[in-house]
């Protein structure tokens, strides 16, 4: 949003993945750490690894190490370092870039502890965050001021662009923006100046394609621990479940067995039921 102007930060192709009353603290972890449910749908999980870089970017109402969540519930500085640092143990990141416009903002960031993050925030602690623009119509402003001049800046980048992080971090002016902002970047292993911003942000990228995956199918679902691979369990499970014949692979010798239901079986178990019953009765009689 700008002055005079409407400006949808949505454009045509951004999908929404969580919207209104399920924007809660327990989904936001659930998807950064992976813990959602095996029935949750690809576009409601980060399916990220050791080689993604994550862009968090928060901006809501808060305060000295706490972010409000629909006004009910509060994401806090210890829970955010503990989901960042389930992360790293369980190889969901390669490095994250922490962006948070709220009041005291710089505080969410102060009880990191895992290796590969840097953080940039709105205002120092004993500040607070402004926002920019008020709408007329609806009655409330509609962008933060932080975030306002983070979104110039960006609407200059290209694809392609050599802008780095340091450059956007020089960008902000405090008498612009009404508050200081700070950044943390003790964890991170790189210069920031060297940092592009289409590391994290809309880029052009290669595409790495791995070798041909071998399919397993099963007539049965695979328990299979980890939570990330159930998308491929249930797609293994649907395709037995469409097959007429079923397959059985010796894992060890990569051997298989072909097994048949002939369409004989049934009438002749049920013609071997009947003669069995008959000697019976005879037998009685």
């Amino acid at each position: 949003p700008s002055a005079g102007a409407r400006l949808n930060v949505y454009g045509d192709d951004v999908e929404v993945d969580y919207r209104g009353y399920e924007v809660t603290v327990e989904n936001f972890i659930r998807v950064l750490t992976g813990r959602v449910s095996r029935d949750t749908p690809r576009s409601k999980r980060l399916l990220s690894d050791e080689r993604s870089n994550i862009l968090v970017y928060l901006t809501g109402h808060g305060g000295e190490g706490f972010l409000k969540f629909q006004d009910q519930e509060e994401i806090t500085s210890p829970e955010l370092a503990d989901a960042f640092e389930q992360m790293w143990q369980r190889k969901r990141y390669n490095e994250i870039f922490f962006m948070i416009d709220t009041c005291q903002a710089i505080s969410l960031a102060f009880l990191f502890y895992s290796p590969n993050i840097f953080a940039a925030a709105s205002s120092s602690v004993g500040e607070d965050s402004l926002s920019h623009d008020p709408d007329s119509e609806i009655g409330v402003f509609v962008v933060d001021r932080w975030t306002y001049y983070t979104l110039q800046f960006l609407e200059k980048v290209t694809p392609t662009s050599r802008a780095t992080v340091g450059e956007l971090f020089r960008s902000y002016d405090t008498r612009l923006i009404k508050s200081t902002p700070r950044f943390r970047t003790d964890l991170y292993r790189r210069d920031v100046d060297k940092v592009l911003i289409t590391d994290f942000f809309g880029s052009v990228r290669n595409i790495q394609l791995s070798a041909e995956l071998p399919v397993n199918v099963s007539s049965k679902p695979i328990s299979i621990d980890d939570e990330e691979n159930s998308f491929w369990n249930d797609l293994e499970w649907i395709a037995s479940e469409n097959l007429n014949e079923t397959f059985i692979t010796d894992e060890k010798t990569d051997q298989k067995e072909k097994w048949t239901n002939p369409p004989l079986l049934v009438p002749l178990l049920v013609t071997i039921t009947v003669i069995v019953l008959s000697l019976v009765l005879n037998r009685n009689n």
